[in-house]
């Protein structure tokens, strides 16, 4: 007999109850209803325990940015070091994550951040922009012909923005299709 109890995760803090409550108004509702009030409410803190946390909505949707981008890196890394060694390997990585991650939801919930950051202040985006910028020297430098990690880089995140703003959708034939394209671009490595 296992007297052991269950294993459970402690719930999470102020601060992640705080940024998830956030990404999930500006993913359901919009970013204008993203409020300091509302996030409070939905994050079940006070408004004076938010800005504790997060003194401005500016700093809220920096917080919001910053673990977006620590995510990305993260499972970036994690992908990549799940990838054979070799010329393309950061390509491969590209390939997995949009292709095999396409219905994620830190997809949608990516989205939703940007587009509030966006909204509110371009430049808020910077922490993604520097992850971003890493990935394109890793593709620029991953032993494929001149352009070819490029097109595969700038076709994923095509799939990515496609989605999230609705402009069009690849049936389960298509994607095949076009992932087995762009993996020939992979066969041209030197």
């Amino acid at each position: 007999m296992n007297d052991a109890a269950p294993v459970t995760n402690p719930p999470p803090d102020a601060r992640t109850r705080v940024l998830d409550a956030a990404e999930a108004i500006v993913q359901t509702r919009g970013v204008p209803a993203m409020t300091l009030e509302a996030v409070a409410r939905d994050a079940g803190v006070s408004k004076g325990g938010l800005l504790y946390h997060f003194a401005s909505k500016e700093a809220l949707l920096a917080g919001m940015l910053g673990r977006l981008a620590e995510t990305i890196s993260r499972d970036f890394d994690s992908t990549l070091a799940a990838q054979p060694e070799g010329p393309g390997r950061v390509a491969r990585t590209m390939l997995a994550w949009a292709f095999e991650d396409m219905a994620c939801e830190h997809q949608d919930r990516a989205a939703a951040v940007f587009l509030a950051a966006f909204h509110h202040d371009p430049a808020l985006l910077d922490p993604v922009r520097a992850v971003f910028e890493r990935m394109r020297a890793a593709i620029a430098a991953d032993g494929l012909a001149p352009g070819a990690g490029q097109a595969i880089m700038c076709a994923t995140d095509g799939l990515f923005m496609s989605r999230v703003f609705g402009m069009y959708e690849l049936d389960a034939a298509e994607l095949r299709t076009l992932r087995a394209a762009l993996e020939r671009l992979l066969e041209a490595a030197p």
